[in-house]
């Protein structure tokens, strides 16, 4: 799996999920920070990636488009930090990932997780 960490989180993250054998790469590797949320949804459509994010705006994306694809794991958490964070998504990449390569939503807060398949309608 191929994990897009969007601009809210922290690079330090996307390097903790490539020394886990994940290929993963932060938006400010590819892009413009200030790019708009659509030309990151757009690209890792295109380039086959999964979105991790801490921004609800993907998630109104996929619903508006209904978009099978880019997957998209958008972190509700309080505690953002990679070293917090990592295990918590290294669950759900180990988990879910069949829910992910076929196009899936999977929201991360607090007390639970919980996952709708794409497309959203």
């Amino acid at each position: 799996m191929k994990i897009l960490v969007d601009v809210n989180l922290s690079p330090q993250l996307a390097l903790l999920i490539k020394e886990k054998n994940f290929e993963a790469l932060h938006w400010s590797e590819i892009g413009n920070l200030s790019a708009k949320d659509e030309e990151i949804f757009n690209w890792a459509k295109k380039n086959k990636f999964i979105v991790l994010t801490h921004d609800l705006d993907f998630g109104a994306i996929l619903a508006a488009t209904e978009a099978d694809f880019p997957s998209v794991i958008q972190v509700r958490t309080l505690d953002v930090r990679p070293h917090i964070l990592l295990p918590k998504i290294l669950y759900l990449l180990n988990t879910y990932e069949k829910y992910l390569t076929q196009g899936a939503l999977i929201v991360l807060d607090e007390r639970k997780t919980r996952i709708r398949i794409l497309p959203l309608n």
